[in-house]
């Protein structure tokens, strides 16, 4: 009888296991399906309205607009639950998409119809804005609480096919609004006019926001309790500071953390790294798809169109790729993996030269291994750390240091274009520096989490900023 208890006891979990990997991964594919089309919908109105130019003076305006919206939401962490924060940003990006989409697209003065560039055009700016809060309002909230319930063990299993979950929205969305932008895929839209066009995936992308918080809902009422505690020392640690009052630490305890902690500071390396490297590769893409186009819906086109690729091939790698090797090797191996990827994207990227498809393929190669490879083996760092790292301090790094990277890429890229002939080996030299600097971070964190992991250790807990030791 208590092998037959046992035996149903071991289904049940199986199948609260799979429950919650299904609706995290469903999850995380709206919430995708949403992002993809306002992030190259972000840069093709921008470029309508404000100007290509003004780019990299966008990424500053951003990082000061975005450095209020973080000490709100640091306000909110102390307040609300974790996976009540995800409802809440969901819900903001979906009606911002649809009063975008209803009453300023096109509009013949703000919108799209005056096709007078200008920096004095408010709307580009903040839509611009308010876009480049998505990663770390949404996305960000979405892996803090998926790390918040997860174990390593869970982790290495179900993150790369999380990866795939979102790969499927992002093939979804991206491959109908490359469709819908390029008439000859479907000939019974040629008729819209490029305005239209918009405003249709501006509100399918609000459609797909608007399902998050009922998903939320059905995971949080149909998966067991204790299979959404997470790391148990750290849900033990913040399970007895809750009960002696101590859960509230303010809002800036999230920045405290991130440079009172070598660990901490170590993932915001990790994102310095690609982020800066990665701006550089998308202006140069940008520079690539508007001078191929003559429009802003043909620019959708072919920047949709290239989103569609990545997703294709972003979830064949996350699907068949990461999960195995986050289960055959070690957390370091898998961590210096990523800027050997960047490298090799980069190479492909550089000499592409006049060949617009080998240096879109680079491009594509270094966003691809980004999203279904190195997101779940980056996102595994916060596992073993207290809610304010992963919640308050990750909110920092994902927006604040994730757009001062961007920054500074903005700046490279300003100084290679004044360099002229020598804009070229100046930016080699600077992605093989930056290369090399990113395998010594990645190789440190690999060993302090594997190191905290087998000791049973949470890093944060202690004050004095020694990784929790």
């Amino acid at each position: 009888m208590s092998v037959s208890l046992g035996e149903a006891k071991n289904r049940e979990n199986k199948s609260s296991e799979r429950l919650k990997l299904f609706l995290l991964s469903s999850l995380y594919f709206l919430i995708i399906a949403g992002y993809t089309v306002l992030r190259d919908i972000k840069n093709t109105i921008f470029m309508a309205t404000v100007g290509k130019d003004y780019i990299p003076v966008a990424k500053i305006g951003a990082l000061l607009f975005l450095i209020p919206a973080i000490l709100f939401y640091s306000k909110l962490v102390d307040r609300v639950r974790r996976h009540q924060l995800l409802m809440i940003y969901s819900v903001f990006f979906s009606l911002f998409a649809i009063i975008v989409g209803a009453f300023f697209i096109a509009h013949p003065t703000i919108g799209l119809p005056n096709t007078q560039q200008s920096p004095y055009r408010l709307f580009g700016w903040l839509f611009y804005f308010v876009v480049e809060g998505f990663t770390p309002f949404v996305v960000s909230v979405f892996w803090s609480f998926v790390n918040s319930v997860s174990n390593p063990k869970e982790a290495r299993s179900n993150y790369g096919l999380l990866v795939g979950g979102s790969k499927a929205g992002g093939i979804l969305s991206a491959g109908f609004s490359w469709a819908l932008f390029g008439s000859t895929l479907l000939p019974f839209v040629g008729g819209l006019s490029g305005i239209v066009k918009h405003q249709v995936v501006l509100f399918i992308s609000a459609g797909f926001l608007i399902l998050i918080p009922f998903v939320v809902r059905c995971l949080m009422k149909n998966v067991a309790g204790y299979h959404m505690h997470g790391y148990e020392a750290v849900y033990k640690v913040e399970k007895k500071r809750s009960k002696e009052g101590k859960a509230k630490t303010g809002i800036w305890a999230g920045l405290k953390m991130l440079f009172k902690y070598p660990y901490v500071l170590g993932i915001f390396g990790m994102i310095y790294f690609y982020e800066i490297l990665a701006t550089v590769l998308s202006y140069l893409r940008l520079l690539v798809a508007e001078a191929g186009t003559s429009s802003p819906a043909e620019v959708s086109s072919f920047l949709f169109k290239w989103v569609f690729i990545m997703q294709a091939v972003g979830l064949v790698i996350s699907v068949f790729g990461t999960t195995a090797i986050m289960k055959r090797f070690s957390q370091r191996f898998s961590l210096l993996l990523i800027p050997v990827f960047m490298a090799i994207g980069s190479f492909l990227f550089f000499i592409g030269g006049d060949y617009k498809s080998i240096t879109m393929i680079g491009y594509v190669l270094t966003k691809t291994m980004h999203y279904a490879f190195s997101y779940p083996v980056r996102e595994q760092l916060y596992i073993p750390t207290l809610k304010e790292i992963k919640f308050k301090s990750k909110s920092w790094i994902d927006a604040f240091g994730q757009k001062f990277s961007k920054l500074n890429g903005g700046v490279v890229n300003m100084i290679a274009a004044k360099l002229g002939p020598l804009g070229f080996p100046f930016l080699s030299g600077f992605f093989v520096v930056c290369i090399g600097l990113w395998m010594g971070v990645a190789f440190l964190l690999g060993i302090r989490y594997e190191r905290a992991i087998t000791k049973n250790e949470v890093i944060g807990l202690n004050g004095n900023g020694d990784d929790g030791e």
